[in-house]
């Protein structure tokens, strides 16, 4: 499988490029390959689809940011895609229609006249999960508000028994055209407002728009080794489509809760192991925690404070099927704040015999009690 080529590339602009200058390259490209003027080139639709993923990732900021941070996977569906998932040039038209408006071109409608088939609106949605969760893949519920066929019409927007008449301004086509010199200015019916049909009697029920407010609640499996930012896709899960249309998709966007213990950078894992000073020059095995369990490690003689020791594979599940991560374990000093008086001593004939010099004894508060009451006082 050949690898997706950077977005920044496809539209040819800079990493820093502004908002304006991706709309303007995105508008150049997809003129260019726009199917309209392309009849029967395969690949210039093509190019048309990939320019429309990239403008669709580098427009939205929030989208770009986990790009610019995380790649492809960044951006990538539960199914293994990327950015907008079109499902084919309509929903490209759907989505962007307003750049193509006064170009002649026709959109995603027949030409024939008359709406056709829409594809429904997409929907998002969240989900939070602990990281465990996260590193073992697991099953959740999101319930989304969204409509639903009008129980009453069934859909059509029209009083039972009546049904939606064409047009009587654009001829049932949904579209006005004007010639203007040597070109065509296509713009949107603005009687029916490009449905091609209007409703005379409208449905009390729904008021003609043919739907109504519904709440579900749906299963949401995650996968094993998902971050924060990635995107699951829930396909037809979406707004129901119009004249006949597919329902469009649900994206829940995904949220990884810290870990008291672990650290996280992609699929590996950070976590701090502190240890005293006498298991860092004698060595000793520690037991360090895992997702699941614990495991045992070998700290060697003579290891220094903020050395790190790795332990392979046992870091996050790669969501994309790759090798699992690596735990790395970072090893940190333990200095006491109060030590027992033989402790304090054992230190300090320490210090002798490596002959450093440490600050002197002080005398406790109930020591300077006791020399008070005795009379005794050594210092």
């Amino acid at each position: 499988m050949a690898s997706k080529r950077d977005y920044y590339e496809i539209l040819g602009v800079e990493k820093d490029a502004g908002a304006v200058e991706i709309k303007k390259s995105y508008k150049k490209l997809a003129l260019a390959n726009h199917p309209d003027r392309n009849p029967g080139d395969d690949g210039a639709v093509e190019r048309f689809k990939e320019a429309a993923e990239a403008y669709e990732v580098l427009s939205d900021p929030d989208k770009r940011a986990r790009y610019d941070r995380y790649g492809h996977a960044g951006v990538q569906g539960a199914a293994g895609r990327s950015g907008a998932q079109f499902h084919d040039i309509g929903d490209i038209f759907e989505q962007f229609g307003d750049i193509f408006e006064g170009f002649g071109f026709f959109g995603n409608r027949p030409r024939g006249g008359g709406a056709g088939p829409r594809r429904g609106s997409h929907l998002r949605s969240s989900l939070t999960i602990t990281l465990v969760d996260a590193a073992l893949g697991v099953e959740r519920e999101v319930t989304v508000k969204r409509s639903k066929a009008c129980s009453t019409c069934g859909g059509t927007g029209a009083e039972p028994g009546t049904v939606a008449e064409a047009c009587d301004y654009c001829g049932g086509h949904g579209q006005v055209v004007q010639a203007q010199g040597f070109f065509r200015v296509q713009t949107t019916c603005p009687a029916c407002r490009g449905a091609g049909h209007v409703i005379r009697n409208k449905c009390k029920t729904c008021g003609g728009t043919g739907r109504e407010a519904d709440t579900v609640t749906l299963d949401v499996k995650v996968p094993a080794g998902v971050d924060t930012g990635m995107q699951l896709c829930l396909r037809g899960e979406g707004e129901p489509g119009q004249n006949g249309g597919p329902r469009g998709d649900l994206f829940v966007d995904v949220r990884v809760e810290d870990h008291p213990l672990f650290q996280r950078e992609g699929t590996h894992l950070m976590c701090r192991a502190p240890i005293t000073y006498t298991q860092a020059v004698l060595g000793t095995t520690l037991e360090v925690p895992l997702i699941q369990g614990t495991d045992h490690l070998d700290i060697p003689a003579g290891t220094q404070p903020g050395e790190v020791f790795r332990l392979r594979g046992q870091g996050m599940p790669d969501p994309h099927g790759g090798r699992a991560g690596d735990l790395h374990v970072e090893i940190q000093l333990e200095v006491p704040k109060k030590l027992e008086p033989d402790h304090e001593e054992l230190l300090r004939q320490l210090a002798e015999h490596e002959k450093k010099q440490v600050s002197p004894h002080q005398k406790s508060w109930f020591e300077k009690l006791k020399d008070l009451v005795t009379g005794e006082d050594d210092d």
